[in-house]
């Protein structure tokens, strides 16, 4: 049988073989990185080689960066555990994000965004000067379901006027563009290993040096008292190689660009009925949101499934929920159109035969559910 054509890069990034290879070495590696004696020192050189490459991809200092299970624990940590008096996140967050917020057990604030999907500075300024002190502003750097990427530096400068602090999820944003933690001006940043080809259950907090972090797990001690429990030893090599490699990757960003773009523009030469959503501002390289009106989301996957194509109708976290978008609801889009929706996220092993597969595709299946026809 032949391979799928693999066009979910947002939900999970294809696993490199370097990873693979380097975790089965560090599984090889017997000892408990808390340990003092010879076995432990080795395992402790593992995890500390990973923290430095880590950082390199976050632009920050090594001790800043705290390993994790991943995405979601590193968002519910930060938010969680910054102690502030109140939580304003952005309506386009991750539901890791979101229900985090909600259980942080102090009062919750949701900003709005615009119909491109960026974030109204007016209203966080307003909610700023109206919620209890100091708050925790939460805004993902770019968003999972349309990759438009958030004006971060000028939401720090907003964030920091007020006394409160900054998280931003920049989970989907490494390794797709450039990230330098230090510019961006968040107090925390949060990644996840394996949307960058690293093995699934890592992450990491990014911490600035002046932002408090209460642990969401007690215990050991580990992780300089933010994260307790054994480091996953082999998970963190994994994640520090796939950090590496991503960083490389990104001289590929121009060439998944420009398919992703080829992409957009067939469907738009097509029709002119299709929506692309966030096309108009910034977004990463490979994400493109589509919506075919008049045909279910969950159609379009199963259509694009049974002619060996992967993508999404939404975020992966959320699959099996047959639930509206709450990132098209937030940018005004009806029910229709956010029902209708897909995710198409390339990556680096996406060609250009792939994307001809996927217009394909895309054209056959609007030809047989509307009165067009097929151009």
């Amino acid at each position: 049988m032949t391979a799928p054509i693999y066009m979910d890069y947002n939900a999970t990034a294809p696993i490199r073989t370097s990873v693979i290879d380097a975790v089965t070495d560090a599984m090889r590696v017997v000892g408990n990185p808390s340990s003092v004696h010879a076995a432990g020192r080795s395992a402790r050189k593992l995890v500390e080689e990973a923290r430095t490459k880590v950082a390199a991809l976050a632009g920050c200092r090594i001790r800043d960066v705290t390993f994790c299970s991943g995405g979601t624990e590193a968002n519910n940590a930060a938010i969680r555990g910054a102690g502030a008096a109140s939580v304003i996140v952005s309506a386009i967050e991750h539901d890791s994000a979101l229900a985090a917020a909600k259980l942080a057990g102090v009062p919750m604030f949701v900003c709005g965004v615009d119909s491109d999907g960026v974030i109204n500075q007016d209203q966080l300024r307003a909610l700023l000067a109206e919620s209890p002190s100091p708050a925790l502003v939460s805004v993902m750097l770019a968003n999972n379901e349309t990759g438009v990427i958030q004006p971060v530096q000028e939401i720090a400068q907003i964030v920091h006027e007020f006394g409160a602090c900054l998280h931003t999820d920049a989970v989907q944003a490494a390794g797709k563009i450039n990230i330098d933690f230090n510019a961006l001006g968040a107090d925390y940043l949060t990644l996840s290993s394996h949307k960058l080809g690293g093995p699934q259950g890592v992450g990491a907090i990014i911490t600035a040096p002046t932002a408090p972090l209460a642990p969401l797990i007690a215990g050991g001690g580990q992780e300089l008292a933010r994260r307790s429990g054994t480091e996953n030893v082999a998970g963190i090599v994994g994640f520090g190689v796939a950090a590496l490699e991503a960083m490389d990757d990104l001289g590929e960003v121009p060439r998944i660009a420009a398919m992703r773009d080829r992409f957009e523009a067939a469907v738009s030469d097509h029709t002119n009925t299709a929506c692309i959503i966030g096309r108009a501002v910034p977004r990463t390289p490979n994400t493109s949101c589509v919506a075919m009106p008049g045909v279910k989301g969950e159609t379009q996957v199963m259509h694009f499934d049974l002619n060996g194509i992967c993508l999404s109708s939404g975020s992966a976290c959320s699959s099996g929920k047959v639930k509206v978008s709450h990132v098209l609801s937030a940018m005004g889009y009806d029910e229709e159109t956010a029902y209708a929706s897909i995710r198409v996220s390339l990556g680096r092993m996406t060609q250009d035969s792939d994307v001809n597969a996927l217009i394909t595709a895309w054209k056959s299946l609007y030809g047989r559910t509307t009165d067009r026809p097929i151009a």
